[in-house]
């Protein structure tokens, strides 16, 4: 079997929206796909209303824990193929050199933990991140990736990260391509 693509998912806490998306292509990309999340200033916790979600997707969220990026950086880490921030913040900090090149796009996500109200404003507000995030993310995972070339791939990308939950329109062949390496 080919290797997986190594995706990363980045913002700044690492606490919530990274979490969820790891979380999520891990779930639903497998064996294509290997997910990792972390933040340039991690929270060191993950938000409760963040496994909360993914739990009620049934999505497994045992292993999930907010790091640092840095940890992508040293020899030994995992070549990356794909880099996505999901918050603003990390997007416009100066991020380590990937060894590996990937190829990067931004999906800012509204960050739920900056919500303040009542629990059901808070809890709605995870909710909207986590549909955002499955939403690109199936997007994402319906991409003809061996087809692609460089240029047509990151159009796609970013494109994807312009979507909302509520978009319904790609251009992306079905899931049925393949992602043969």
């Amino acid at each position: 079997m080919p290797n997986p693509y190594n995706v990363l998912f980045l913002c700044t806490g690492n606490s919530a929206r990274s979490i969820m998306a790891e979380a999520i292509l891990n779930f639903k990309g497998r064996p294509n796909f290997t997910a990792y999340s972390a933040g340039s200033h991690p929270s060191g916790q993950v938000r409760p209303e963040a496994l909360r979600q993914l739990e009620i997707a049934h999505i497994p969220s045992r292993n999930l824990c907010s790091k640092s990026w840095d940890e992508f950086s040293q020899p030994g880490a995992p070549q990356l193929d794909f880099v996505l921030t999901v918050c603003d913040n990390a997007a416009k900090e100066v991020c380590p050199v990937w060894p590996s090149q990937p190829m990067t796009a931004h999906w800012a996500v509204p960050d739920p933990a900056a919500v303040r109200g009542s629990q059901a404003e808070i809890e709605r507000a995870f909710r909207d991140a986590f549909l955002i995030l499955d939403r690109r993310i199936s997007l994402f995972l319906c991409l003809p990736l061996k087809t692609l070339d460089r240029l047509a791939l990151k159009r796609e990308l970013d494109n994807i990260g312009q979507t909302s939950n509520q978009s319904t329109t790609t251009n992306a062949a079905p899931l049925a391509t393949g992602f043969e390496r």
